[in-house]
């Protein structure tokens, strides 16, 4: 059995959120915004999967496999934060 790590407790409760709001957006605006938490949860697990290869390495690789797992979860988070950003301006033309 799998523990539950962090960020995926996290996504559930950021999946619970939206689907909570769902029924307040205009759907142009919910599309958007689950389009960010799916580039955010695959990012998420894109770095998990990595920090699991860190975890069975030691020295350089297993550092630089950290590092690439904090560079894709940075880069999912921002990209995640544009998609919000523009689904913030939909609603706001609403």
């Amino acid at each position: 059995m799998k523990a539950i790590t962090m960020p995926r407790l996290a996504m559930v409760a950021v999946a619970a959120a939206s689907l909570g709001l769902a029924a307040c957006n205009d759907p142009a605006d919910d599309a958007t915004e689950q389009a960010a938490d799916t580039v955010e949860a695959q990012s998420d697990a894109a770095a998990d999967a990595l920090e699991e290869r860190a975890d069975m390495t030691s020295g350089t690789p297993s550092e630089a496999l950290e590092n690439q797992a904090d560079a894709v979860e940075k880069a999912g988070e921002a990209k995640a934060d544009s998609l919000e950003n523009k689904a913030d301006e939909v609603e706001d033309q609403h």
